[in-house]
This record gives structure tokens, sequence and C-alpha cells, in this order.
């Protein structure tokens, strides 16, 4: 079976079972603080395990795109390597919330392999919980049972908590599990060592390809299990690890998910790659093996990535993103001789492939292949730069084994990869210090974590099974209970509290926008014993409120009371998003898509898709658009819970990477309409204006404009008043100041032109000067001095005075401003016969001035901060020719 069929059955299977099929959630999470990605199925319904929320139906299939790279469940590094491991994955999925439990999940899921999908029963090998008597959960009898009557008792395996007790996290919903194994070895490997055996032991060809958890506990923060009120069944099969054993491969990378993908790698290349059956290969052909799977691989978690709203960058998801491409470029630069950038190529192979399940990378396709080329590029150029890099730490060393710390450096603050490093020391007969690169990579590490360490709470539960409202739409401030409380401590933040309300005015980040900060105060008190809230956000479902201390008395009732003046600039800024969003549609093109946003109190930031630097006139069009806007007092028109597909139809824009529920809210001013659910303006007259201040590039394909409105706009306006009655001021207050100004500048560039004859004459003075003390060394006419001119007009007396002869070798000094340089010039007759090299020479003698440089053999100049040294570093000169 094709791999779109196989997906499809698997659907198609459980809809039969009276599962409600719903759509793969984003693979990057907007509303989890806890989970960079989505790393599991189970992701996206966290907040109905712990019971925050109520899913649309009690049975759920799905297929979920999944990113493993990061946290406890991290397959970077063993990507390629092996044949089964991946960074981004499909994980079908069954779902019973505290509907059907152990009987039917196990039955179901042999029917659907042995039945449907037809793989022989003694291919197959099931293993269940042996119990753990320290944590008090016995043996998993009824899952033993179970199986028993399907399948023969020699195929049971007893699991320990490792590999069959499922948790996803520290804390929280956690049960035994039943993993079903299939062996596909031939027949003779079979006849020699059983299956069983091999189950667990990272065997390529025996896998897990189906876990089927029976959420049965909540795990607290000391430790303890205590039942779950309702039980729950969480099952994940690995679409890929399927398609290997349906398709009859030995290899998830010999099925047709990753077939098309090698077949452009190949036709790009012109290297093959080897299919896992075939046996003996050299040791070039399995690196070029290892470097395609990790292309083909990375590919795919890059290009999703993308098309969900996350673009590569220097920190959090972002940074994890532009490590896997970077990862495969190294494998492409250094073992398929990938020069140029290639893998944006394969978004085409991927978006006709998968397109039609996940319309978003057809949708996003030119978009996701502009930013992976444009990120190619930058790291081809990295490389190349590091390659310089590694060159000058090789020609520094004085041993033949490179220092762990220099090697570290390049890797941390150049990007350049550790195993390039290795490999090019090695062919220029050098060693890595590998020791000392792994204590400093620790070292940075440890840092790190102490950094971001958390340690949290369980939650007290003040008001049992309460459900929480936000009411911030229509309130500002409101009576309210706390219901729950959970004390978190970081090294970062210190201790502060997670405060649940049962009615909250408080609106969460989210959407771009920040939380709401202010005040809980107790309802009889007058104000007094009031804490700050600093911050609000949402975690599963749950509306937190960060403060840093608690009330005196939880329990009494309380005002929850938002700060008012931080609302309402922020719900400005975020009015006026969404009126850019329809200017810039309009302006340039319906190609622009949102791809980020930032609105907060001060400023809005707004980064969409578009291909070209906005022109001037295009920014006062945008401008004018958005103040027209504003100047009609347009009315908010508020949706709060309409259909999806209602507003849809009725023109809503939608942005990729979000997760909509069934019924969503609208927001409409004028002809502008968006799915949002953050706070906005009564009208667009409370805008009052709207100014951009900036507008630049922050990706390939990505444009990203910084504006204010209202009262920021004010102090921007009076700001540059302020400036341009100060430049009056320094121009004697001229009736005319742009004249004023001309004719400052054509006085300037009169003054530059006469500065830059007298500098040649300058030089031409000195030159003939020096020529006289030019003296010969060992054959080699030699100067070494200080002059009296600026870096650059000492660059050009160097070259005035290699035109007077052969074999010279000069040092010129400068302190202009009392900052050092130093030139080198040789010529190049001299570069070649006494192996001299500008380069190294002042990057020796740059130590004198306490600083450093480089160029050509012939031609370097250093720079520094000591000018005292210069006399050292010209008498150092002269041992290089004595």
């Amino acid at each position: 079976m094709k791999s779109q069929d196989i997906r499809k059955q698997f659907l198609d299977f459980f809809q039969s079972k009276g599962h409600l099929i719903v759509p793969s959630a984003p693979i990057v999470l907007k509303d989890d603080p806890t989970l960079m990605f989505n790393n599991s199925g189970m992701a996206q319904f966290k907040e109905y395990f712990l019971g925050n929320g109520t899913p649309k139906s009690k049975r759920i299939a799905d297929t979920q795109k999944c990113l493993r790279v990061s946290g406890k469940h991290n397959d970077l590094e063993d990507v390629g390597f092996d044949t089964y491991h991946h960074t981004m994955f499909e994980m079908l999925g069954n779902w019973s919330f505290g509907d059907y439990f152990k009987k039917e999940a196990i039955n179901w899921a042999w029917e659907l392999l042995t039945e449907v999908y037809k793989i022989p029963k003694e291919n197959l090998y099931v293993s269940v919980f042996e119990g753990n008597p320290d944590e008090n959960v016995p043996f998993d009898q009824e899952a033993w049972d179970l199986w028993k009557g399907l399948i023969d008792e020699d195929r049971i395996i007893l699991g320990n908590k490792k590999d069959n007790f499922w948790e996803m996290g520290d804390q929280g919903p956690c049960g035994p599990c039943s993993e079903i194994h299939v062996d596909l070895r031939s027949d003779a490997e079979k006849a020699l060592v059983s299956g069983k055996s091999l189950v667990n032991n990272d065997h390529p060809q025996v896998v897990e390809i189906w876990n089927n958890v029976f959420m049965e506990f909540n795990r607290k923060a000391d430790g303890s299990l205590e039942k779950l009120p309702a039980q729950h069944v969480d099952t994940g099969m690995g679409f890929e690890r399927l398609c290997m054993a349906l398709q009859g491969k030995t290899s998830n990378y010999d099925t047709d998910v990753f077939t098309p993908l090698i077949e452009k790698v190949e036709q790009i290349t012109g290297l093959k790659y080897t299919s896992n059956e075939i046996q003996n290969i050299s040791e070039e052909q399995n690196k070029t093996n290892i470097a395609i799977r990790v292309v083909v691989d990375h590919v795919r978690a890059v290009a999703f990535a993308i098309a969900d709203g996350q673009l590569p960058s220097n920190t959090g998801a972002g940074y994890v993103i532009r490590r896997i491409l970077r990862r495969a470029i190294r494998y492409g630069f250094t073992f398929l001789g990938t020069k140029e950038p290639f893998i944006n190529k394969l978004v085409e192979v991927l978006a006709n492939q998968m397109g039609e399940f996940f319309p978003e990378i057809k949708s996003q396709q030119q978009l996701v292949a502009n930013v992976i080329r444009e990120e190619e590029a930058s790291f081809l150029r990295t490389l190349d730069q590091g390659l310089q890099l590694l060159d000058k730490v090789i020609l520094e060393s004085k041993e033949k084994i490179i220092n762990g710390e220099k090697a570290f450096e390049l890797y941390d603050t150049f990007g350049f990869p550790i195993d390039l490093t290795a490999l090019i020391l090695r062919e220029k007969g050098y060693e890595l210090d590998e020791e000392g690169f792994n204590s400093a990579m620790q070292a940075q590490k440890t840092r790190s974590r102490a950094a971001s360490e958390v340690s949290t709470e369980d939650w007290s539960v003040l008001i049992p099974g309460n459900v929480e409202t936000f009411v911030g739409y229509d309130q500002t401030e409101n009576d309210v209970k706390i219901t729950r409380i959970r004390k978190v401590d970081s090294k970062k933040d210190g201790v502060l509290y997670q405060i649940v309300l049962d009615h909250t005015p408080f609106y969460p980040e989210g959407g771009g926008q920040v939380g709401d900060k202010g005040i809980l105060s107790p309802a009889l008190s007058k104000g007094e014993g009031a804490i700050e809230i600093i911050d609000t956000k949402k975690e599963n479902n749950l509306i937190l409120h960060f403060a840093k201390q608690l009330p005196e008395n939880v329990n009494a009732s309380f005002i929850a009371k938002v700060n008012t003046g931080l609302r309402a600039s922020t719900s400005k800024n975020h009015s006026a998003t969404h009126l850019m969003h329809q200017a810039l549609r309009k302006i340039l093109g319906t190609h622009v898509e949102q791809k980020g946003s930032l609105v907060n109190p001060n400023y809005l930031r707004f980064d969409f898709s578009h291909f070209a630097k906005m022109t001037e006139a295009e920014l006062q069009q945008v401008e004018d658009f958005v103040n027209a806007r504003i100047q009609e007092q347009l009315p908010l028109i508020e949706r709060r819970n309409i259909p999806i597909q209602q507003a849809l139809n009725e023109g809503a824009m939608a942005l990729f990477g979000e997760k909509y529920g069934d019924n969503v809210r609208a927001i409409k001013f004028g002809e502008s309409m968006e799915l949002c659910g953050g706070i906005h303006v009564k009208n667009t007259a409370e805008i009052w204006n709207f100014k951009i201040i900036s507008e630049g590039a922050v990706a390939a394909g990505i444009r990203r404009i910084e504006a204010i409105t209202s009262d920021a706009v004010k102090a921007h306006f009076e700001l540059q008043e302020n400036t341009l009655n100060e430049v009056k001021e320094a121009l004697k207050n001229p009736q005319d100041v742009l004249k004023a100004v001309h004719s400052l500048q054509e006085d300037n560039a009169k003054l530059t032109k006469q500065i830059e004859a007298l500098m040649k004459e300058k030089v031409k003075n000195l030159k003939t000067a020096l020529m006289v003390e030019i003296h010969e060394i060992n054959g080699v006419q030699f100067l070494a001095k200080q002059v009296d001119l600026s870096p650059e007009g000492a660059k050009d007396l160097a070259y005035e005075l290699g035109t007077f002869g052969t074999n010279l070798f000069l040092v010129l000094a400068t302190a202009e401003e009392g900052k050092p340089t130093l030139s080198c010039y040789i010529s190049k007759e001299l570069v070649a016969s006494k192996n001299l090299n500008a380069g190294t020479i002042v990057r020796e003698l740059g130590k004198f001035i306490q600083g450093g440089g480089g160029g050509q053999p012939f031609f370097a100049t250093a720079g520094g901060k000591n000018a005292a040294g210069i006399k050292d570093a010209l008498e150092k000169a002269m041992d290089f020719v004595k």
C-alpha cells in the first residue's frame, strides 16, 4: 500500500468505531509554555487529560505532526545513523476520554494490525507493565489477560517502568502502557535469533510501532501517584514505521514516505543512495547514505515548522529549527559536495507528496522554500568564514592537538560544527582536544540549565470542580474567588505564585498580545492588603495570574482589577495591527500573510510575508490607509461565538499555525475581519493616530514593521519637534532650515575634497622623505616607522613606496586620535621567495598594541587600543627579516 492509503485506512477504521477524526494541531505550540513543539500525539489534548476542558467527542482519532529534538524526547543526534529515528514524524492515534479503556483499545489495535493491515501474527510481540512495588503500582494483570486471548503467551513481554510506564512530565497524568513490536527480519534470521530477545534493544528491524497508554494515575510533585477520577486511553503509532512494515521494507527511508525526496537529492548531487537491504557497502557509501538520510529527514521538520509559523532564529523554538537545518546543510556540505543552496529545492517534492493531507505545506510552499534558501546561503557563508578561522587556530597552535576551548568558541560563537572541525583537523594531521571541548560544552549547559531550572509544586485546589470563566471582554474589574494556587521557583525569576480565579477579567498572553497586569485586593479591605498581578498567561486551558506573593487569606473574596491604562494602550495597538494587515494586503497584494506579531502597551510589531523591501511610498500609503480608517471612526463589530466555517465564508482571515475551535471570535472594523481572541478598541477613533517607526527583513520573504499609536505618536512628534528646534538653534535660527542644511553639506563636500588633496600632497612629501630611510637587511629593503597619517593615508603611502623597487618590507604605524593601527606591505616576490606573510606578521605585531587583524599575504592591517605599544611593535618587525 502507498503511504497515503495506509494513513487513510487507519482513520477510516477508527471512524467506523465511533471516533471523531480531527486534523493535526500545528507542530509549533503557541499556548503551552511547558513545550516548544508538539512531541507526541497527546500534546494537543493535554487539557482534557488534566480536566481543564471538554473534548468535542469522547472518542477521537487523528494523525499528529510531531517533532522530537529538544528536552526529554530528543532524537536529533540519532537521525541519519539509524533507519528508524526521525526529527519530524507522524503519530497515528486513537483516544478515549473517560469512555472505553483497555479491552477495546487492545482488541481494536489487534484487529487493525492483523485483519485490516494483515500483518502476520507471528511477526508481532507485545509488552505489558510488570509493576513497581516502590510506587505501589501493580502488575497490569488486565492487559496481560486481554493479550493472552489474542496472542501466544511466549510473545508477551514484561516491561519495566522505563519502557512500559508513560508520563507526560515530572507531574501530571500517567499510566501503564502496552507496546506492540514488529519483527521485520528474514525467516533465516528469525530462525537463528528469537525476536523476543531483540525487543527494545535498538534492533533496526525489530521495532515498536504502536503504544497503547492507559491513563490511570496522576503524578504529584512529591513523586506519589493518585488515581485519576476518569480513565483515558492515549495511543500512538509511528506512521513511518508502519509504512516500513506494510511495504515490506527494512528501513523507513526505503518507503515512499522518503523515496521521492531521496530521488530528488540524487538528481541534484549526482550521488546514489543505496537501500538498507544492500550489504557490505563501502565506508564512503555509508557516509553518503547517512548524509542523504539526514537531509531528507530534516527538510520535513524544517518545512512544516516554517509552514506552521516558526521561522529560524537565534532563540527558543526558532533556534532549534535553525539548528536542524544547519545540521542538514553541513552534512550536505561535507559528504554530498553541495557548496550551493539545494535543500530548498526539496520543498516542491514535499508539498506535492503531503499537500493533500496537510494543505499548509502546499499553501506556504513558496515562503518555505525562500526561507530555507536564505538560511542555506547564510550558513554556507558561515562555514566559509569558519574554515578561515579554523586555519587561523591551526596556524597559531604550537601543538598537534588543537585546544578544545578554541574549538568550542568556533562552535558556540560562529556556529561552526564540531564534527566538521574534527574532520578538517584529521585531514591536516591535527587532533582535537575532545575532552577540552566537552568540558567547555558541559560548562555552558550547566550555566543554561541553572538559569532555566524550575521547580513546581502541586496545585492547591481551593474550590474543587470549579469551571473558570473569562469575563475580560466586558469587564476590567470583577468580584472573584481563588480556585487554585501553585508555587513556582526558578533561578531566573525567583519564587512566583500562579493563581487561578473563578471569573477573571485578566486577558492571558496570546495571539501576539501580552497578558494583563493589575491588582488583586480583598473585597472588604478598601484596597489594603492588595497584591500585584505582574503577568497573565494561559496553560492547558487555565488562565494563570502571576504574583510575587499570596494574599493573607486565600479563601476570602477578592476584587480583580486590570490596569486599564496599560490595557487601553495595548488594545489600540492591537486594533491598529488588524488595520495595518488589511492595508498591507491592499497595497502590496493578497500574498501578504501575518507570520508573527507582538502587541504591548508601548508599540506593535508585525511580521508578514513579502519578498522585497517596502519603498517609502508604500510605507506612506500604509500609514495613510490606517489613519483614514481611524478618521472614519469605525465601530467594533464583535462576533464572539460563531461557527468557524461561517466566519471564513464571511471573509474572516485565519492565520496559519493557529489552532481554532469549531466556534470562534471574529473582530470586524469596516472591511477588516479577522479571527482573534484579543482585546480591541470599541471604535477606531480611540487609536487617534498611527505611525510606522521601522521596516526591515526578518528572514527570506519575511518583513517586519514596528509602529506606534495614540500617546506614543504624540510623544514621537514632540521629540521630532524638539530635535528640529535644536537643529534650528545650532544653525543660528535660519529662516529656511532645509536650505541651511544643504549649504552645510555643500561646504562639507568642498572641504573634504581640499583635505583629500592635502593628504595626497602629504603622502607624496612623506614618500620622498622615507625613501632615504629604507635600508637593506639580508637582501630585504626594510622600513618600520610611525607616520602622522590616517590609517587610509598609511595604506596609500605603503602602496606609493611599493613602486620604489623590489624586495620591499614595510611596517607603518599610525595613532590618529590615540587609536593605534599597523599596516604591513610586502613585495609579492618576497611573499614567494622568503615565505613572508603580511597577515601572519600583523597578527603577531598586533599583540603589542593589544589588538589583532589580518589581510592578504602582501598587505594586511591590525588595529588595537594601546598606542604605547607601537614602539615595541616596530622594533619587533625587524626580527622577521633578520
